[in-house]
């Protein structure tokens, strides 16, 4: 049977994401420690784990189909491959950074500096939009350290947390892009496989769609029930089951996360008792 390729990080958070989504959209895959190829046992599916920075030539070269990867890579290295998907996680930003002791006022700051960085090409169309030339030196690993060695004024990495900065006495001062993770798709796929794909994409996009979910359940008296009814989104419209004891109604829906204790507290004024609140596991439109 034909299978569908797919490289995710060989190590990291992002290693860890990917494995997790892939599990949650039913699909296990046998991979032992320091492996770097695995099959799914369930899914026509295998696994390559690949430095971040090789997958996109890997997807442009057709030898993997498809990639979990961050989205700052594919900006950096892979422009011109396609992003079928948004996943959410591994969130982070691409920024410059200079010595706290250094005091900033705009982006014209970083004129004739010397800026280490492993996102050339990134750094280097930001600053030509501001009208800035730098000049870059290319460190493939930690960056942070350059500041303080003397090697560069300034750097140009990714920020989370920002306590890799914060340790190393360096401070975020433009915010260059966003990122997360995305699923992206070889220019070399074929047919019987960009079936596979949307089969996958129909799996993550329930689970996406389910992380981002509650299940709400709660007791509404039915002289309140219009009030409590206009506070719930619902998918369409909520489910509203008459109770054993008269005079009240079950009422079942799902609500946004974001938006879950916003409401929540609403209907608790608006009469609602007994509120319960389930995950959802996966969830299909």
């Amino acid at each position: 049977m034909k299978k569908i390729r797919i490289a995710i990080q060989k190590s990291g958070r992002l290693n860890e994401d990917s494995l997790q989504i892939l599990k949650d959209c039913g699909i296990s895959v046998d991979n032992g420690k320091d492996q770097l190829k695995a099959s799914s046992r369930n899914f026509p599916l295998e696994v390559f784990y690949l430095r971040n920075g090789d997958i996109p030539q890997y997807l442009r070269d057709g030898v993997v189909d498809i990639a979990i990867i961050g989205e700052n890579v594919l900006i950096e290295k892979g422009n011109d491959i396609s992003i079928v998907e948004r996943l959410g996680f591994s969130k982070c930003k691409v920024s410059l950074a200079i010595p706290k002791s250094v005091k900033y006022k705009s982006v014209q700051d970083f004129q004739g500096k010397r800026i280490a960085t492993s996102y050339p090409n990134t750094v280097e169309k930001y600053l030509e939009t501001k009208g800035v030339k730098a000049e870059l030196h290319i460190i493939n690993g930690s960056v942070e350290i350059a500041p303080n060695i003397g090697l560069a004024d300034a750097i140009c990495d990714i920020v989370s947390s920002g306590s890799t900065l914060f340790k190393n006495n360096l401070k975020e001062v433009e915010v260059m892009l966003t990122s997360e993770a995305v699923l992206a798709v070889s220019p070399k796929i074929t047919p019987e496989n960009k079936d596979l794909l949307e089969k996958i994409r129909f799996r993550i996009q329930s689970v996406l769609l389910a992380r981002q979910s509650k299940y709400v359940l709660l007791n509404a008296p039915n002289h309140k029930l219009n009030d409590i009814l206009n506070l719930l989104p619902g998918m369409r419209s909520p489910t509203v089951l008459p109770l054993a004891e008269e005079g009240w109604s079950s009422v079942h829906t799902v609500i946004n996360k974001d938006k879950f204790w916003e409401v929540i507290q609403e209907l608790k004024k608006a009469g609602a008792e007994g509120i319960l609140v389930c995950p959802i596991e996966k969830m299909v439109l």
